[in-house]
């Protein structure tokens, strides 16, 4: 019985330790500076389409119609994912934050429509190092929804 409660106890600990530390403020670097989206950081916990290295680099969107339509269908496409907070839509900018279901770790989302018919991309975890791919599965994830033009509830 005692070694269980310490086991509870200490699980607990954990639990409340990484729920206080998922969080925070958004990082006062994000944004778009001279046309550009912030670098990645040097850890595995991030992806842009304008890094230049092959571990970091996912594709910008791209679209062929109207640019207010691809920022709605960006937004649609956003609201509709889950644990998902739009945090700022401006007129060629846009950030949401997403959390992990367990801890509640935030991770960054930005859009950029730099030239007519590309949206920038960058995804970065907030806390952390590693990610175990969680970004870049997210990026592909948007990337599958804008191609096919599916709801995003439909299909994972």
């Amino acid at each position: 019985m005692g070694n269980k409660s310490i086991l509870g106890g200490l699980a607990v600990i954990v639990l409340l330790v990484g729920a206080s530390c998922s969080g925070g403020r958004s990082p006062l670097n994000l944004g778009v500076t001279e046309g550009r989206l912030t670098p990645c950081p040097g850890s595995p916990n991030c992806v842009s389409s304008q890094a230049t290295d092959a571990d970091r680099r996912v594709e910008p969107l791209r679209y062929a119609d109207d640019f207010a339509e691809a920022r709605a269908r960006l937004l649609e496409i956003l609201r509709g994912m889950e644990r998902v907070q739009i945090q700022r839509a401006d007129d060629d900018y846009l950030h949401a934050e997403f959390r992990s279901a367990v801890f509640g770790f935030v991770d960054d989302v930005e859009f950029y429509f730099s030239p007519p018919g590309v949206i920038q991309v960058r995804s970065a975890s907030r806390t952390g190092y590693y990610d175990f791919g969680v970004n870049r599965n997210r990026v592909e994830r948007i990337h599958q929804i804008w191609r096919t033009n599916r709801s995003p509830a439909s299909g994972g």
